[in-house]
């Protein structure tokens, strides 16, 4: 079994943040941290308060213990080891619940915010990986439903006691968005959030211009970009097969499963990037459209107000949505 794994940077990089080197080097205030398992960094461009930065990490720090599946007491696991019965959570985790389960329904199931039962089984940090047996695989996919999800009020219920809940494919950009509306309660109006290859641009740069963020081109361990969007005020997030993965008997084995067989999607794509306002919303629709495949995943596309996109197929042919203008 061969394993490739990119370094924590160069999974941080997948859209790699360049021309800015005009802003003036007194205004750069970074902050760069480990979470979400990837490297994040956090750039503001204006005059700020020395705590807010720290801030910056206590919320990057909170959201990594709330939303995630393998924290023993964080809500997430909560709820799914309660065995049925129901759980009292907070304000935020019922709103990245409710979005799950929206673009759960949107995509008629190519995307389940339920497929917990079947990412827990494929560990693609390990030095080692495996993949999981068929008859373990196919247990968890009879587990995973998004309506199994009962919600009243702020008590969140799974009807199948051995579904499982996993918000990683919507929680960075839930995340950006609440680091941007936090920023902007400091007045900052120039900054660079990148969780991961989650990047939010608020403003532009402080000379006026757009940031131009390349999108990385597939399977190059050096980062270099295979194109690039120039971009103010908006976010850019993308999912490829190539930023998690292992390679067995010549097949690779990434990190975007499909809820239907429970084992990596197959299709011709190597990654999906959306561009749009919402941190959350592209975070969602590169993973939904990845799922859904080259063909249904533009179409939602074009069917969808103020949304672009870019489709990197596995000829490394750049594809872009009709309204693309970036």
């Amino acid at each position: 079994m061969k394993y490739k794994r990119l370094t924590a940077l160069l999974i941080s990089a997948v859209l790699l943040i360049s021309g800015c080197s005009g802003l003036p080097k007194e205004r750069d205030q970074t902050y760069t941290g480990t979470f979400f398992d990837t490297v994040i960094s956090i750039q503001i461009y204006d005059a700020i308060e020395d705590d807010v930065l720290d801030g910056c990490a206590k919320l990057c720090e909170k959201y990594d213990t709330m939303f995630s599946n393998k924290t023993e007491d964080s809500e997430i696991s909560q709820i799914n080891h309660a065995g049925g019965n129901p759980v009292e959570v907070s304000d935020e985790t019922i709103t990245i619940i409710k979005k799950g389960i929206y673009y759960s329904k949107m995509s008629n199931g190519a995307f389940d915010i339920t497929i917990g039962a079947v990412s827990n089984l494929w560990d693609f940090k390990s030095e080692t990986p495996e993949i999981p047996a068929a008859d373990t695989v196919a247990s968890a996919v009879s587990h995973v439903d998004y309506n199994q999800i009962i919600i009243t009020n702020n008590t969140v219920r799974l009807t199948d006691p051995y579904a499982s809940i996993d918000v990683g494919a919507i929680a960075k950009g839930y995340i950006a968005d609440r680091l941007k509306a936090y920023l902007k309660e400091q007045g900052v109006k120039h900054a660079v959030i990148n969780l991961g290859g989650n990047v939010l641009t608020m403003g532009g740069k402080i000379d006026g211009s757009d940031y131009n963020i390349g999108i990385q081109k597939p399977f190059d361990e050096s980062g270099q970009p295979i194109t690039s969007v120039k971009v103010s005020n908006k976010s850019v997030v993308t999912s490829g097969i190539y930023q998690r993965y292992f390679e067995s008997d010549g097949k690779i084995y990434h990190h975007i499963l499909d809820p239907n067989t429970g084992y990596p999607c197959e299709n011709n794509l190597y990654s999906v990037t959306i561009i749009t306002d919402s941190s959350l919303t592209a975070d969602a629709l590169s993973t939904t459209c990845f799922l859904l495949g080259f063909d249904e995943g533009m179409k939602l596309i074009n069917q969808l107000d103020n949304v672009d996109a870019v489709f990197i197929t596995n000829d490394n042919k750049i594809h872009y949505s009709k309204n693309f203008q970036y």
